[in-house]
């Protein structure tokens, strides 16, 4: 998947493809094209969840060390 696409492009291009695949007979040509598209958009949402996961914790960690280092500056007063 070379394409710049947003997490929310990916999740509408996904329920996309589930439509087409849950309300049309497609051939199998069709078929499989698609459900390889599925797995590229399934596997890049997988990876940024999982990315945007450990930005989240970064950024908590050094909120609470922030705040920890405020507590010890603020008792050693």
């Amino acid at each position: 998947m070379g394409e710049k696409i947003s997490y929310n492009q990916a999740r509408e291009e996904l329920e996309r493809i589930l439509e087409n695949l849950e309300r049309e007979s497609l051939d199998v040509d069709e078929l499989t094209r698609m459900v390889k598209r599925a797995m590229e958009l399934i596997r890049f949402c997988k990876e940024k969840i999982s990315h945007t996961e450990m930005e989240v914790n970064k950024i908590v960690k050094e909120f609470e060390e922030e705040v920890s280092s405020e507590k010890e500056d603020k008792e050693e007063r």
